[in-house]
């Protein structure tokens, strides 16, 4: 990164101008107008000023802190003049090295980058991350004499052994026992995944079943969390036949697994054997992120294969434009892409390898340390605490595998090339593909907070299919945007019938309801099932027998 030429900044305590120098080896093309950096460093001395002054005055109503980050929201900060003042110090040191990464002059991914290392530093080096510096963590040491900080160490042994630091009490749950728990049995399976029928819960059913098809970079059950939040269980009682793909937690068996054999060996396999088990000439479908992605891409080959087996497609939190592909494009780039493909990808010279379970996670949790790193390393180490248990935390430190070669052409062309969005661009399975092709009405869903699939990148799709379309958007964020039951009555979703280019066009213009965005959906599909029959007595058919109850094996498997 380089300075442009303007006036020197004045002296300070702090050269802040050094300080973001030092990193200029991670910021080629950037530019930090001297300007800027002399205006903020007179903002911070005033401020820093600002606070001495109370400090000398500590004591008086009129000099009581303000703490309102809850990082600093318990008592002893507020008690403790000390501790108090370290607090507003880091606030405001923290609050200046963002208007600095702010100003910072370049391309979007470089300024983006800037800012995200800048955030997880100042993230990291808070002092309530420290014990020597938390107040409250000394505080309770005393008051059990010592005991939580031997529980906390204890925990951290516990963690280094799991390789992950845990974010809710894993022992209270099981996968079969208490999470998927809707009943079903595993009808098919291959190297790639199981496929779970489910046993109806009406008397009678529509007679065109429903398939969905989870990502493959998690485990299915987050649609299957508790009966009371369960998407699956929540279709199943609306009357569909529904089926689940379990994907395979990859070993090095399936190593060098590509993409062309997750879209083959994966939907369409999984389509072929609903079709075969129901008998239907075309089923209702869903995916959800990657299962969107990859079950839209299968659904594209078909079509290149003159095959329309969709009757609907419902995309949940799903990217097939990679224009607007939020704080994760930060990360990628062509020398990112070339290494994985030299370590796990098929031009490694020792052979493909696995992209760690372990690895995807942590890239996940620091999307968000404050709430998902950082806020556990105080309570379960310094603090002595066991974090509540929590179905879907249990499920996001439930991590997978990823085939090398598969995950490196995702990256390289979805992410870095996006070529799904333009026809012809993806040969696939053989195949040149053109989403455009699918011909069945498409529902797609979008949270308004989504970090991971931003709405307007889930909006973008309504541009690549050219049958009926309807956008929803839900509150919240990734997940909890997604598993949202109406009976809970929380939150709120969007609708407008028009589906304008422009993403923040449609929200201009659109609806806002109480609830559930489930309810639209539901309301949507209904007509899609076709007519009611009696619901099926037993599982699968003569060729397709039940193998063995749901969740079945692969969902067990851990990383």
């Amino acid at each position: 990164m380089k300075a442009k030429d303007a006036s020197a900044p004045a002296p300070s305590p702090f050269d802040f101008g050094a300080a973001f120098s030092a990193m200029g080896s991670q910021l080629k093309g950037a530019e930090l107008p001297l300007q800027h950096i002399a205006q903020i460093q007179n903002e911070y001395l005033s401020s820093a000023t600002e606070l001495w002054n109370q400090a000398l005055h500590a004591g008086t109503a009129a000099a009581q802190p303000t703490l309102k980050d809850r990082r600093f929201s318990g008592s002893e900060w507020l008690t403790s003049p000390g501790a108090a003042m370290t607090a507003q110090l880091y606030l405001l040191s923290a609050r200046t090295l963002m208007q600095l990464a702010d100003c910072v002059e370049g391309d979007a991914k470089t300024k983006g980058r800037v800012r995200f290392a800048v955030q997880q530093w100042i993230d990291a080096a808070s002092p309530s991350n420290f014990l020597a510096s938390n107040p409250d963590a000394l505080k309770k040491a005393l008051d059990t004499k010592g005991e939580s900080i031997v529980t906390g160490m204890r925990h951290l042994l516990e963690d280094l052994q799991k390789g992950h630091v845990s974010q809710t009490d894993e022992s209270v749950f099981e996968v079969g026992r208490n999470v998927a728990t809707t009943e079903g049995s595993v009808v098919f399976e291959n190297d790639f995944f199981q496929l779970i029928e489910y046993k109806p819960l009406t008397a009678k059913v529509h007679a065109r079943p429903m398939l969905f098809v989870p990502p493959c970079i998690n485990k299915y059950y987050i649609l299957d969390l508790q009966p009371e939040n369960s998407v699956i269980r929540y279709t199943v009682e609306q009357g569909h036949r529904t089926f689940v793909v379990s994907w395979r937690n990859p070993d090095n068996s399936m190593a060098a697994a590509t993409w062309d054999d997750y879209i083959e060996q994966g939907p369409i396999a999984a389509i072929d054997a609903v079709m075969a088990i129901t008998g239907a000439k075309t089923i209702n479908t869903l995916g959800f992120c990657v299962g969107g992605t990859i079950l839209s891409t299968a659904l594209a080959v078909l079509a290149a294969r003159g095959q329309q087996p969709a009757h609907s497609l419902t995309l949940l939190t799903t990217l097939l434009d990679f224009e607007d592909s939020g704080v994760l494009d930060l990360f990628i780039d062509d020398n990112m892409v070339k290494m994985r493909e030299m370590t796990i990808g098929e031009q490694c010279p020792a052979g493909p390898g696995l992209l760690k379970g372990s690895d995807l996670a942590t890239t996940f949790s620091f999307l968000r340390p404050n709430d998902l790193v950082w806020n556990y390393v105080v309570g379960n180490y310094l603090k002595g605490e066991s974090p509540p248990p929590f179905d879907l935390l249990y499920w996001n430190g439930d991590s997978t595998n990823l085939p090398g070669p598969m995950y490196c052409w995702y990256l390289r062309h979805m992410y870095l090339q996006n070529e799904l969005r333009t026809p012809g661009a993806l040969t696939v399975c053989g195949e040149k593909i053109d989403l455009g092709s699918i011909k069945a009405p498409v529902f797609i869903y979008g949270s308004r907070e989504d970090h991971i699939v931003p709405w307007g990148g889930a909006y973008a799709s309504t541009a690549l299919f050219k049958g009926k379309k309807q956008f929803v958007l839900g509150a919240s964020g990734h997940i909890a945007g997604v598993i949202n039951p109406p009976a809970k009555g929380k939150r709120s979703y969007w609708t407008n019938s028009k589906l304008p280019a422009k993403a923040e066009d449609w929200m201009a213009s659109a609806t806002e309801h109480p609830g559930s965005w489930w309810t639209a959906w539901s309301k949507w599909l209904d007509p899609m099932g076709g007519t009611a029959v009696a619901a099926p007595k037993k599982p699968g058919n003569a060729q397709y027998k039940a193998i063995e109850p749901a969740p079945g094996r692969y969902v067990k498997v851990k990383a």
